[in-house]
């Protein structure tokens, strides 16, 4: 699945051309069938796209990373979605666990607006499970659980009361003790996954174990819920049930936080709802936060002074198929946030307004 990690990398690259390939897969048969096809007929398309600016030398490269590229899907493992993203020297893809509109891409950048769509969208969250035999970690996307299997998770505890007996003078305050140690291991173990992060975590175990992590954990202020039981065994489909629910009600928090905020920002005029000095602001570091609606997209060119200029159609290599993810990534990479919204939320902003710092 796909990280903010490689949504940074993807976003930080800049080529001419660069080929984005986005499409909706699916997991199970017999509509998986057809996804090979539809990926033979979405390269089809952009060769020809690509064919129309660039000549067939200045294209091998791409297009030789491209065909290597699609011969490496494996069709057993997609999820609801695909994403490649093919350069002269650069080639990846990604299955997503969320679905993704169908689109071909040429640009100068990568088109990330709809795989940051879908993180948002599709909440990312942290299930933590408890025990002392096999403490694990999850990371969620939608309704989608993937386990961290590595040298750091599942983690067992070891020593008295564990994997060896427990000495004749120990007691419960010994026990407890050594859980609440344990456990502080297993936060500083999940350390290296937090630290580009502020994802919710949703802990599961007895009530006392969670307890005791409470009492520890460095990351307490992120835990949105908490789900009782034994879940050393526990598979992804038994899990979901339990924390689609918890996750639901942390996205409406969200979304009902940025429209507080936008209130808010509204009241002290500081807002902006035209794309083309959205835009600007955007690039001068002034967006605090981006609401926009999930299918808003205009297509759009970049004028002398570096401003936007908005064009009816899609086509060339000067025009950003999609000025409303440049948008988006230029709010992220100063620092501010994004929400992505409902359709039709933000109709008395025409589907995108933005939260200014000053």
């Amino acid at each position: 699945m796909i990280t903010r990690h490689d949504l940074k990398e993807l976003q930080a690259l800049t080529k001419v051309p660069a080929l984005s390939l986005l499409l909706p897969t699916h997991r199970t048969s017999p509509e998986n069938k057809q996804d090979p096809i539809r990926v033979k007929n979405l390269v089809k398309e952009a060769t020809d796209r690509l064919s129309e600016e660039f000549s067939t030398r200045e294209l091998e490269p791409l297009l030789t990373n491209l065909e290597e590229l699609v011969n490496d899907i494996d069709y057993a493992y997609a999820l609801d979605g695909l994403a490649l993203f093919v350069a002269h020297d650069f080639a990846q893809k990604f299955y997503l666990p969320f679905t993704v509109p169908k689109r071909v891409i040429i640009d100068q950048s990568f088109a990330t607006r709809d795989l940051v769509y879908g993180l948002h969208r599709a909440q990312r969250y942290w299930v933590m499970l408890l025990s002392q035999n096999a403490s694990r970690l999850l990371a969620g996307t939608g309704e989608t659980l993937e386990e961290v299997n590595n040298k750091d998770f599942p983690l067992q505890m070891e020593g008295p009361g564990a994997t060896t007996f427990l000495p004749d003078s120990a007691d419960s305050a010994y026990m407890d003790d050594r859980h609440r140690r344990f456990f502080q291991s297993v936060d500083r173990a999940f350390t290296a996954y937090a630290e580009d992060d502020t994802l919710p975590i949703i802990v599961g175990g007895v009530i006392r174990q969670i307890s005791f992590f409470q009492e520890v954990s460095q990351y307490k202020s992120l835990i949105a819920g908490t789900i009782t039981g034994n879940f050393d065994s526990a598979t992804e489909a038994e899990l979901v049930p339990q924390v689609w629910p918890i996750v639901q009600e942390v996205r409406s928090q969200q979304r009902q936080a940025a429209l507080k905020s936008l209130d808010t920002a509204m009241s002290e005029k500081k807002v902006s709802t035209a794309l083309e000095e959205i835009w600007q602001l955007a690039n001068e570091g002034r967006g605090k936060l981006l609401l926009v609606e999930s299918d808003y997209h205009v297509p759009g060119v970049v004028d002398d002074k570096g401003g936007l200029q908005i064009v009816e159609a899609k086509g060339g290599t000067e025009v950003m198929d999609d000025a409303v993810d440049e948008i988006i990534e230029a709010v992220l990479a100063m620092g501010g946030e994004v929400m992505l919204m409902e359709n039709g939320s933000l109709a008395d902003h025409h589907g995108i307004v933005m939260t200014l710092r000053y």
